[in-house]
């Protein structure tokens, strides 16, 4: 189903939205176009615009797919019901918003398609840079036109992003007693669609992730996969857009770095 044909349509959509309604409006924001989504999380009309764009237009190229876009669901949680048994487009409009709301990179578009929960595509714009990740199943990964293999930092410790935001604070402090000490630990980006390229590109070697919606992992968890690193759950089995409501995964840039840091999380017991 996934061929150049397909990844160049949906390149072509995705720059589109980044080039009519978010890079318009990177650093020009209007205090009454930011608006507040939950604890420590805004969304911006940049996204919902970009959103309406891209679900028009992917509906379009795909009339048999659903769309299950980040802010439809948010005005609707039962659009999630589509993941679990068909073919559906998976869209984040605009990844990184709170960078973006504060004028910063990074902050990207994500989409992805799966079918019955199983990622088939996923792709990844850079808005800034225009870096364009790409990847299909069983079809490897690619950044552009250039095929793309998974590397580590070669660094001892390994460089490891911890996202901490959604932990719970007991599991927090775990981490950082017993998991962070075996790392050299840097900032995240909170932005998948720089945190994933970034453990292809050999700039950090693990992530951990405790939420883990559709949206925001289904083209990276894809792309990494395919370059050779490793995402999938601390116990190792796959992670699926239907399971939307389990906590936890782990990126690694490599399975030999991905079995370490899983093992270590079950002698933690997380």
């Amino acid at each position: 189903m996934i061929g150049p044909a397909l990844t160049a349509s949906v390149e072509a959509i995705m720059r589109g939205a980044s080039e009519t309604a978010i890079l318009p409006r990177y650093r020009s924001l209007a205090a009454n176009e930011v608006f507040a989504k939950a604890a420590d999380d805004v969304v911006t009309v940049a996204d919902r615009e970009s959103e309406a764009i891209l679900t028009d237009r992917l509906a379009a190229l795909l009339p048999e797919a659903a769309v299950v876009g980040e802010e439809a669901v948010d005005a609707d949680p039962g659009v999630m019901a589509a993941l679990k048994d068909r073919l559906c487009w998976i869209v984040d409009p605009l990844d990184g918003t709170n960078n973006f709301a504060a004028g910063q990179p990074p902050f990207g578009v994500l989409v992805a398609l799966a079918d019955q929960g199983t990622i088939l595509g996923g792709w990844i714009l850079d808005c800034l840079t225009g870096r364009f990740c790409h990847a299909a199943a069983g079809q490897g990964a690619w950044i552009d036109d250039e095929r793309i293999n998974a590397r580590t930092t070669g660094t001892t410790p390994p460089v490891a992003a911890i996202s901490m935001i959604f932990m719970d604070p007991a599991h927090r402090e775990a981490v950082r007693a017993r998991i962070a000490p075996h790392y050299t630990l840097v900032d995240i980006p909170r932005c998948a669609a720089e945190q994933y390229p970034r453990l292809v590109l050999g700039t950090n070697d693990v992530s951990i992730f405790e939420r883990t919606l559709p949206w925001d992992h289904a083209a990276g968890a894809l792309f990494l996969n395919e370059a050779g690193g490793r995402a999938a759950r601390p116990d190792g089995s796959p992670y699926r857009v239907d399971e939307y409501d389990r906590r936890g995964l782990i990126g690694a840039a490599s399975p030999a770095l991905f079995d370490d840091l899983a093992a270590r999380l079950a002698v933690m017991g997380g």
